[in-house]
């Protein structure tokens, strides 16, 4: 374990652009979440949920990340910012994975979990070397494979090959900047009832 947390700590090092040095690199957002996970982790496989919950809990309230016990998470994962971070429980993500802000690996609900049988995967399988972007969410027991690219704020369904792009589309720039190329915004009535 203090090998794995040593690890975890270099891969900020060497990975966040805007950390310069381990001493930083220990008030990263998002470590106490990762090394809160490998411990609750442990403890929820031993039997021992209610523990690991509270651990998860509290390094949620600490870092806005909520990654539950029983997700299994590889090495060097890197969570950039980590705020609004989740991951379920029977997620599994890959080693050398990059998790940006905001991005869901979760079940698709309720509705539809609650007839699987139990056991039965309801989260995303990562590969290694995967990229989540920023907002991404990845829904249902789907597998993006290794190597893939998520990109912000795309919605993932279904399986992702190894080395695929799934990206969200891009927002439209209108460059118009003269009155008269701007759209003209409908008049409203009054109703018969304001009067």
């Amino acid at each position: 374990m203090p090998r794995l947390l040593a690890e975890d700590l270099r891969t900020v090092v060497e990975r966040d652009p805007s950390v310069h040095g381990r001493a930083e690199a220990m008030l990263h957002p998002a470590l106490p979440a990762l090394w809160g996970h490998r411990v609750a982790h442990r403890l929820h496989r031993r039997g021992r949920r209610l523990a690991a919950r509270l651990l998860m809990v509290i390094a949620r309230a600490v870092t806005g990340v909520e990654i539950h016990p029983g997700a299994v998470l590889g090495r060097r994962v890197f969570i950039d910012h980590g705020a609004g971070v989740v991951i379920g429980e029977t997620a599994r993500v890959g080693d050398d994975v990059t998790v940006y802000h905001q991005v869901t690996l979760g079940a698709v609900g309720w509705w539809r979990d609650n007839r699987r049988s139990p056991g039965e995967r309801r989260h995303p399988v990562v590969g290694n070397g995967v990229i989540l972007g920023t907002g991404a969410t990845v829904l249902g027991p789907v597998t993006v494979g290794d190597r893939a690219i998520v990109g912000a704020r795309a919605l993932v369904v279904k399986d992702v090959p190894a080395g695929a792009r799934a990206l969200a589309p891009a927002a439209v720039i209108d460059c118009r900047t003269d009155s008269t190329q701007a759209v003209e915004m409908p008049r409203h009535t009054a109703s018969a009832g304001s009067r």
